[in-house]
């Protein structure tokens, strides 16, 4: 896979800047943080939690009266990708939970994104 970067920085500059950095002590260093933190010192890492309000995928879809078809289309994923929602397989994105959260505090917005939504192709 290619990946392309823009950047200011030359060719040339870039590559001085990887030559640069030692990948052995920053892996040394990584692992220490964490011995550290597992061994009590939560000020070695940054963690960060997020904490995700539960839904429950399925019941949300059939109270709005939806395939899983036309609510993946709605949220803008594939079938495939609401059935492992609804199967515990995986979980939705937090813009994907905001989504179905507005839906379901105003069902009018389901028929808007349905008639006036942009198409989203499958």
């Amino acid at each position: 896979m290619e990946t392309t970067v823009y950047s200011s920085l030359s060719d040339e500059e870039i590559a001085e800047n990887f030559q640069k950095i030692d990948d052995a002590a920053c892996v040394k260093a990584s692992l220490e943080q964490i011995r550290a933190y597992k061994n009590g010192d939560k000020t070695a890492l940054r963690v960060r939690e997020r904490i995700l309000p539960s839904i429950d995928v399925a019941h949300e879809r059939k109270k709005m009266n939806l395939t899983q078809k036309a609510f993946a289309r709605i949220l803008g994923v594939s079938k495939r990708t609401v059935d492992a929602w609804e199967t515990g397989r995986s979980n939705p994105s937090p813009t994907a939970i905001n989504l179905m959260l507005l839906l379901s505090k105003d069902p009018s917005l389901v028929s808007e994104l349905e008639t006036h939504g942009v198409p989203i192709p499958m």
